[in-house]
């Protein structure tokens, strides 16, 4: 926000420079973006009179002027402007002066022969517009004199400050809030501008107010205003909008613009004659609701809106004329012939304008204030503030006034708020003393940062200072951002100094660590990207399409308005949209949240997914260019390398729950055949040719606190190295027949444990099903390796082991040995 120092001065006496108030805002938690120092713009700009004016002999568009500019003789200007004449008050820059707007040097010259010693200025040449058809002229007045300095004359003489203001803080968007925080800050008394209750011409209305919903409009206040004349502002209201970055209209609207700024509180002026037009009568209904889907109205930016069911309207005998809080319609503005409105004063429910708005992807200045939250309890002062000046400014008299509120309108907005003496020490700490002491904050001191915050203290228990416990009552301009005790004590550090309280370090350093979660998430990632993997990230919320999927009810998108039930979806768009894009194949993998929703409520869980398809090889000359797709067990190779990697045995298992899945190429994922890791599998053919991937895409999808539970005994313990054995191995081969729904992974499992210390390693060789193998069944060849640490094997050694491995395969499984 803008802020006007002179403007600002008129609330509070403000005896520090503009880049000490800036430093003092700033600490204060109000960063100040710029200072701009209107000063500058016209240092050396003084007010000449024209005495005489003659036509350039060599240029038709020139003039030679002689200006008197208050020295020992009249200068010779040579202007271009087709406005200027003798006997006119202008703004002349005298040679040496400098105007930063336009960076412009004033120096002596010659202009088609003639010497020209100065320059008549026009606004845009002074910053005070954008663009300007001639030179600026005085209006005549019997202050001005020849030589003085135009500054005050044109409002430059002031410094403007622009603020940004937290989030929280509604109130410091008006120059009232802004005011009674320099008067916190300074120490200074504040001075706001209160105006009494209008007296009324007469009680007599045609006016009413209908509030449909008692939350998002509780108080609506209608006046009317008769007999007005517009005409443009005068110059200090025009002067001051600008220097807020508004432009003037006209005297009604410049006065609404001018409340919204000094209050906070956004109004809106109708043009009462068109608002009867658009109702079809003269007696009025001033309504507050909620559109209906087939409504629209066109907006004062000269846009016709569709509006929603969750855009708030006003309406005149139920037909809508305004967006309500947001922007006004273009059928009942306020114009040039108007000769009485009724003014809108009006306490909007802040999360109902926030959806109003963006219902129609539209913010004002209005809107931005509704939204934030302004005050209900100085929207009467706003209301009469308005209507004092409409009636100086504009001869406007007020005939009636009808005020409307709902239950939740008639409800002050207070708060009370213990506050523990000893807490606030506890929280801030020691403060420094001038010579080098520290001391804690005392009670008064506290006390009287509460009072310049506008809060009521009140204390409960003095039995010691220590002890000393406040009732504190927060100000209805302050409601929305003091809640807490905790909050009160912000306020008194940010008010007294954050500077001011010794900075204290822990008394016990410790190093940082990674807990074994973060450690392990980072090995993970390490494996992945080891196996040749890249890691994505994926937003969070996708669009609706399944039943169990978690809606929000307030979206930024409708393309984003649910949270995402798996990994793989995601994956495969990632997937599909890299080859659309011409990466080709993108293989990777991403470590994140689900969430979705059943009977028990809404979930949350943390899973690993990730996609492998296409041709990895670098070069495709081998097979004369033709890609080679990914097959199964190169695939499951990837993922077994990572389970390897982080030390996890993991078996797989023939599954078909998913119909993204290969139905018979999906396998279950489990610990130690016990604990459920999650699924791994191919893409099912339909939904490739579907999206146009490549013949053979896999994708997994792995639960992460499974993992954590699994590998984390193991993360903080030492890594354990054995030697290799010197001796040779020995070699067995097994095959037999068994039936074809028999996992390989539940036989090998077996073979384990019967075989012992001695069996290294089980490698599955061979496979093969048809001509003499049973129906039902399939031949199975496996090469089984004996090996020993200390010593050479023999065949007494080896075939005992052996002999376990074929007598458990028999008893466990009933399987046909073949050797």
């Amino acid at each position: 926000m803008r802020i006007s120092l002179s403007w600002l001065q008129e609330y509070v006496d403000v005896d520090l420079s503009a880049e000490a108030l800036a430093d003092a805002l700033t600490m204060a938690g109000f960063e100040v973006e710029d200072i701009e120092n209107r000063w500058t713009w016209a240092d050396g700009v003084v007010v000449g009179k024209v005495l005489q004016r003659h036509p350039h002999p060599d240029a038709d568009k020139l003039s030679i002027c002689e200006v008197d500019i208050g020295a020992d003789s009249p200068a010779t200007i040579v202007c271009g402007a087709s406005n200027v004449r003798a006997d006119i008050f202008v703004a002349v820059a005298k040679v040496d002066t400098y105007l930063p707007i336009v960076d412009l040097k004033i120096k002596p010259r010659q202009l088609r022969g003639v010497p020209s010693a100065g320059m008549i200025c026009s606004l845009a040449e002074l910053g005070l517009a954008k663009d300007s058809e001639g030179i600026y002229v005085f209006a005549e007045d019997a202050s001005l004199e020849v030589g003085q300095d135009v500054r005050p004359l044109l409002g430059l003489n002031d410094v403007i400050l622009d603020l940004t203001s937290t989030a929280n803080r509604a109130d410091a968007l008006s120059l009232v809030g802004v005011a009674r925080e320099v008067a916190a800050i300074t120490g200074k008394a504040l001075k706001l501008p209160l105006t009494p209750d209008p007296q009324l011409d007469s009680g007599q209305t045609d006016l009413a107010i209908d509030l449909r919903d008692p939350r998002a409009c509780p108080v609506y206040i209608g006046t009317v205003l008769e007999n007005i004349t517009i005409e443009p502002s005068p110059t200090w209201l025009q002067r001051r909008l600008e220097a807020s970055g508004t432009r003037s209209i006209n005297n009604i609207v410049d006065i609404t613009n001018y409340v919204l700024l000094e209050w906070g509180q956004p109004l809106h002026a109708f043009d009462r004659d068109r608002l009867c037009a658009v109702a079809e009568s003269q007696d009025l209904t001033l309504g507050v609701r909620f559109a209906n889907p087939d409504e629209a109205l066109k907006t004062l930016d000269a846009q016709t809106r569709s509006l929603q069911p969750q855009t708030l309207l006003i309406t005149a005998n139920d037909r809508p004329v305004a967006l309500a809080g947001v922007m006004g319609g273009e059928a009942t503005e306020v114009f040039d012939g108007t000769q009485s409105v009724i003014l809108e004063a009006a306490y909007f429910d802040a999360a109902a304008i926030r959806r109003s708005a963006r219902s129609q992807g539209l913010r004002t200045e209005a809107s931005a204030r509704y939204e934030r939250g302004v005050n209900p309890a100085e929207l009467r002062l706003a209301c009469n503030r308005a209507l004092q000046l409409m009636q100086a400014l504009a001869g406007a008299t007020i005939s009636a006034q009808v005020a409307e509120r709902t239950e939740v309108g008639k409800i002050t907005p207070t708060r009370t708020v213990e506050l523990r003496l000893e807490r606030v020490r506890q929280i801030l700490g020691p403060v420094g003393q001038p010579g080098g002491t520290l001391a804690q904050l005392s009670a008064a001191e506290t006390e009287a940062i509460l009072s310049k915050l506008g809060c009521e203290a009140l204390a409960t228990e003095a039995a010691t200072d220590t002890g000393r416990v406040w009732q504190v009552k927060v100000p209805a301009y302050r409601y929305r951002d003091l809640e807490r005790e905790i909050d009160l004590i912000e306020e008194i550090a940010r008010l007294y100094g954050y500077d001011r309280f010794v900075d204290t370090l822990p008394s016990n350093a410790e190093a940082g660590y990674l807990s074994e979660e973060i450690a392990l998430a980072r090995r993970l990632r390490e494996a992945f990207r080891a196996a040749g993997l890249t890691e994505l990230m994926h937003y969070s919320v996708v669009k609706p399409t399944l039943t169990n999927q978690v809606v929000m009810a307030n979206p930024l998108l409708p393309e984003y308005s649910a949270l995402r039930s798996d990994l793989i979806a995601g994956l495969i768009d990632a997937f599909q949209f890299n080859l659309e894009q011409g990466n080709g194949a993108l293989n990777g993998f991403e470590l994140g949240h689900i969430f979705w929703q059943d009977e028990a409520g809404i979930h949350e869980a943390e899973k690993v997914g990730g996609i492998i398809g296409g041709d990895r090889r670098q070069g495709h000359w081998i097979t004369s260019g033709q890609p080679q797709p990914t097959g199964w067990y190169e695939a499951k190779g990837v993922l077994a390398a990572v389970f390897q990697r982080l030390g996890l045995t993991v078996d797989y298992r023939a599954d078909a729950t998913d119909g993204r899945f290969h139905p018979g190429r999906m396998a279950s994922l489990w610990v130690r055949g016990q604990t459920y890791l999650g699924l791994f599998g191919q893409l099912h053919p339909e939904l490739r040719r579907e999206r146009d991937l490549p013949d053979e895409v896999y994708v997994f999808q792995l639960d992460w606190p499974t993992i954590v539970g699994c590998l984390q005994k193991k993360i903080g313990a030492a890594t354990e190295f054995q030697p290799y054995s010197t001796y040779p191995a020995s070699d067995r081969d097994l095959a037999f027949f068994a039936p074809v729904e028999l996992a390989v992974a539940d036989l090998e499992r077996v073979m384990t444990q019967a075989g012992g210390k001695l069996l290294e390693s089980i490698a599955l060789f061979d496979q093969y099903q048809g001509a003499s193998v049973p129906d039902g069944q399939r031949s199975l060849a496996f090469r089984l390796v004996y090996r020993a640490s200390d010593r050479t094997l023999t065949d007494d050694d080896i075939e005992p082991a052996h002999q376990k491995v074929r007598a458990a395969l028999a008893k466990k499984f009933e399987v046909n040995l073949r050797s």
